[in-house]
């Protein structure tokens, strides 16, 4: 008992300067953006729910919570579904499988600038698919600047963290013993019934890590979308990192911690509601 106690003391103290990190650079700083949100900008008087009021009645705030929200409920699907679908293609590759992981993540590899060039060189108005548009006499349109830009941050997105998802996959799925599927298809268990009664139940606890880590890098296409259209991009792609980087522009900085504060809890509520839905499945 002493011995374990002493390893447990151990341990701490190797945890202790993650922990002090994450104290002094996240926790701390949060509880300061909470205060902030209960006080004005300017003066600092309390202000109560006032700033909150405002930010739920902003009309930009309100059209990047509708476009965040489109984006995220369009991409998560798409992006777990392609990815889990190539990482089943690749499960039994032996031969290309490390080919392909590597080729897979180097998007992640390239920075966000280079992509910006790469998309300005596909999507511009002078650039390589109009040039392809133009060879059927179809009107030239600016990609990024109407009803496409929506699409092209998608596929942004998708292409972006495609690799990531299929190798975290990988995992799961290699971590499956060989023995069950050779059982299964002794007893006569075909593909689809091996997928749904094996693959499924043995790969859930890596699939709760991919959707959480698929939904917060899906705030990082930002990047993408501030750099190629600017503060103010077509109103389809919009999103709740264009507004906080305007009102930071602007110094409003009230109505910035209380938007924070809202998203960081709606966020919070997401995964908890996530992980207790995944508790209850049996993981």
């Amino acid at each position: 008992m002493a011995n374990r106690t002493k390893r447990d003391r151990i341990g701490w103290l190797f945890v202790l300067p993650s922990l002090a990190g994450v104290m002094i650079f996240y926790l701390v700083p949060f509880v300061d953006v909470v205060r902030r949100s209960f006080r004005q900008a300017v003066g600092g008087g309390f202000a109560g729910l006032e700033n909150y009021r405002q930010v739920l009645l902003n009309k930009a705030f309100i059209l990047a919570i509708g476009n965040t929200v489109r984006f995220v409920s369009i991409c998560l699907p798409l992006l777990l579904l392609l990815s889990l679908g190539v990482a089943l293609l690749l499960q039994n590759q032996k031969r290309y499988r490390e080919v392909m992981k590597s080729a897979y993540l180097v998007p992640l590899a390239i920075p966000a600038t280079s992509v910006v060039l790469l998309w300005q060189l596909l999507f511009d108005n002078n650039g390589f698919l109009n040039g392809i548009v133009s060879l059927f006499h179809i009107e030239s349109r600016d990609w990024m600047n109407d009803g496409t830009a929506f699409g092209v941050l998608v596929f942004s997105y998708i292409w972006k963290n495609l690799g990531y998802d299929v190798v975290l996959w990988l995992s799961g799925l290699l971590g499956i013993p060989v023995s069950i599927y050779e059982a299964a298809k002794v007893d006569g268990a075909g593909p689809i019934n091996t997928f749904f009664y094996i693959t499924i139940p043995n790969i859930k606890p890596v699939a709760f890590t991919i959707v959480i880590l698929s939904f917060l890098n899906s705030f990082k296409v930002f990047r993408e979308a501030y750099l190629v259209a600017g503060n103010y991009p077509h109103e389809s792609i919009y999103l709740l990192q264009h507004v906080f980087n305007n009102w930071f522009s602007e110094l409003s900085i009230d109505k910035m911690a209380a938007g924070s504060v809202l998203l960081c809890t709606v966020v919070a509520l997401l995964v908890l509601l996530l992980q207790r839905s995944w508790d209850k499945s049996g993981v």
